[in-house]
């Protein structure tokens, strides 16, 4: 069995990043965390997630994320398969994060973006069919997406 275990991921601030996902996530942990050296520095890490599989967060230095409105290369999105896209969108929203971008209308998915304190942007995707072609279909949205950022 091949599957993803982690994502590592070099944040401006680690603990703000960590609050976006467990708002998100309410029921991910701190795995743990500590201290390392990097290539003569220390930086600060910590592991979120289940039990299963995680996020790296790396404390990292005030750079500015990719700009994620260009095309350079890196990191675009990260995408989570979710129960229910309203949950996560009131969640979020309550803890006063912005909707990045809002999913076209499709008969078999909902998604929603979110971009953290640190840059990332998050897709939330909530599919309608458990049917493959079904949620795999590319094409048949009967709206655009909506950007907001």
């Amino acid at each position: 069995m091949n599957r993803l275990e982690h994502v590592n991921l070099v944040a401006v601030d680690i603990d703000a990043t960590c609050l976006f996902i467990q708002t998100a996530f309410p029921d991910w942990k701190i795995r743990g965390q500590g201290e390392n050296d990097w290539y003569g520095s220390k930086r600060r890490w910590m592991h979120i997630g289940t039990d299963d599989w995680y996020l790296t967060l790396n404390a990292g230095n005030s750079d500015d994320n990719r700009d994620l409105r260009g095309n350079s290369p890196g990191l675009a999105h990260i995408g989570f398969v979710v129960d229910n896209v309203e949950k996560i969108t009131e969640r979020l929203t309550k803890g006063r994060y912005q909707i990045a971008t809002l999913g076209a209308d499709h008969p078999y998915r909902k998604t929603v973006y979110f971009v953290d304190p640190s840059g990332f942007e998050f897709e939330f995707i909530q599919y309608l069919s458990e049917t493959v072609h079904e949620k795999n279909m590319y094409g048949g949205e009967t709206s655009l997406i909506t950007r907001f950022i």
